[in-house]
């Protein structure tokens, strides 16, 4: 994988390209609830795994941290990132979230969106080990992902999904279910402290119009309108996440390093 340049064939790409600036899971909405349930002050030392296009450190940011450090692994990202994520102890550094370069203890609050489901199930434990290595004790963890439903979800529907985003978002797209979720967590060390759901409807008219407000939402159709060959591939992932509805679920979970 070419980590310099994006790969703009990528689902979330694409959409970012006709004009999408939300590309979480369970939308604005989840994201927002997310923050909130950090609890960060000002005093807070804060990391962002996979901060991406800046939406979400845009918000954190109004919270006026202590510090606030991003880590992207993708260079391109990195340099746009670093242009709108300016001033006083706030920082992007190009590496990967398994290997953040920060020091034990490091923050008061982590957290990441949309990521860890796009990595396999030892790159998703590396990463929260790594969580877990440059949180405080009494930090806490924040992750909003795309989860899988029921938790008894039979094995051959469950590789269906995840061939299906696979193929249509070209990623590796893996996601868990809740029950596995927490797994993933609680093995590194976390304690679960709260657990918020969301439908998964990215492409649904009503959560873009939420997500990005009206007009923008009018931008997006014309660019997609106008763009017959990003409009089949955005059509083909929404076929997916309808066929799908049942067993796909928006979810985050604050966890605290104890």
């Amino acid at each position: 994988m070419n980590h310099k340049v994006l790969d703009t064939n990528q689902g979330h790409w694409i959409l970012a390209k006709m004009g999408k600036k939300v590309l979480r899971p369970g939308g604005k909405e989840l994201t927002l609830k997310l923050i909130e349930n950090l609890n960060i002050q000002n005093q807070h030392d804060v990391v962002e795994f996979a901060p991406g296009m800046g939406f979400t450190a845009s918000f954190v940011l109004q919270k006026e941290p202590h510090t606030y450090t991003g880590i992207e692994l993708n260079e391109e990202a990195t340099s746009r990132l670093k242009k709108i994520i300016k001033g006083e102890n706030r920082k992007v550094i190009n590496t990967n979230a398994s290997e953040s370069t920060l020091p034990d203890n490091y923050a008061d609050r982590v957290y990441g969106e949309a990521m860890l489901t796009m990595q396999p199930d030892i790159k998703k434990s590396a990463i929260v080990k790594e969580a877990y290595r440059i949180l405080k004790k009494g930090g806490l963890y924040g992750i909003h992902e795309l989860s899988l439903s029921p938790n008894d979800l039979k094995e051959d529907l469950k590789t269906d999904i995840q061939n299906s985003l696979i193929k249509n978002i070209r990623v590796n797209a893996r996601p868990l279910t809740e029950h596995e979720w927490i797994n993933t967590l609680e093995k590194e060390g976390f304690k679960i402290k709260k657990i918020e759901k969301n439908p998964m409807i990215l492409l649904e008219p009503k959560r873009i119009i939420d997500d990005e407000g009206f007009w923008r939402f009018c931008k997006i159709v014309f660019n997609i309108l106008t763009h017959p060959k990003e409009r089949k591939r955005i059509l083909e992932m929404r076929r997916v996440f309808k066929k799908y509805k049942e067993h796909m679920v928006a979810v985050s979970f604050i966890a605290e390093k104890v």
